[in-house]
């Protein structure tokens, strides 16, 4: 197993099947445009456990600054595809995370989670020790 940073084109695209796992809206142009201007525009950073050549789980996140949270990491994307599910990927990728953190001087990580994904709720926080802290809204189309 070996982590790496995705950081090209190339890279982007072969993790666009485990990201899609998740994020079932998109399609692969609209993914490459949001993760490119991301990158860009927000210093999001993309990670990929590798197995073999093969893309296994994912971690997308970016660094951020908030009154509430003061200097935090803000998780935007964790997945496993399915086949590599309960193997310690997504406990290892979020591991990453908080040491990723810690080296770069933030306080915090944190995370939001679909209210129907009540195994991911149960994993970060009995398993890895995440509390709940409150809910997300959101408005669309504005």
């Amino acid at each position: 197993m070996e982590l790496v940073e995705l950081t090209t084109k190339q890279d982007i695209t072969k993790a666009f099947a485990v990201v899609n796992e998740l994020r079932t809206n998109l399609d692969l142009n609209k993914y490459s445009e949001l993760v490119t201007e991301a990158m860009e525009r927000d210093n999001y950073h993309m990670f990929g456990m590798m197995e073999e050549e093969e893309i296994v789980a994912v971690a997308g996140f970016k660094p951020a600054v908030s009154l509430y949270y003061g200097r935090l990491v803000w998780i935007e994307d964790l997945v496993v595809t399915n086949e590599k599910r309960n193997y310690g990927y997504g406990e290892m990728m979020l591991h990453f995370v908080e040491q990723w953190a810690a080296q770069n001087k933030y306080d915090h990580v944190a995370l939001s989670s679909g209210m129907s994904q009540s195994h991911a709720h149960k994993f970060y926080e009995e398993k890895m020790d995440y509390e709940k802290t409150g809910y997300v809204f959101l408005k669309k189309n504005v």
